[in-house]
């Protein structure tokens, strides 16, 4: 059988930071972030709060996954706005 969603390295793509909404409040951003728009803590493909207790927790526990993260910014992008509509 095959295993789907296994565990992946992160591509650095930067995706997540940008396509999935966050409902809780961010350093800086107290409203959270919508869906689509730039997380301000994305520097140069990387999150500034990664390892920070201030990282949401919606992005604490996000793993790069073979059914959301593609091997390209595009793909990724497409995969995840994907799972934003369906759980929204």
């Amino acid at each position: 059988s095959t295993v789907r969603g296994s565990i992946m390295e992160c591509n650095q793509c930067s995706a997540c930071c940008i396509e999935i909404s966050i409902s809780s409040a961010i350093p800086g951003m107290p409203n959270g972030k919508k869906a689509g728009e730039r997380c301000i803590h994305l520097q140069d493909s990387l999150c500034s709060l990664f390892g920070l207790p201030t990282r949401p927790q919606v992005c604490s526990s996000f793993q790069a996954n073979e059914d959301i993260c593609g091997s390209t910014y595009e793909e990724s992008s497409q995969k995840i706005q994907w799972y934003e509509r369906m759980t929204s």
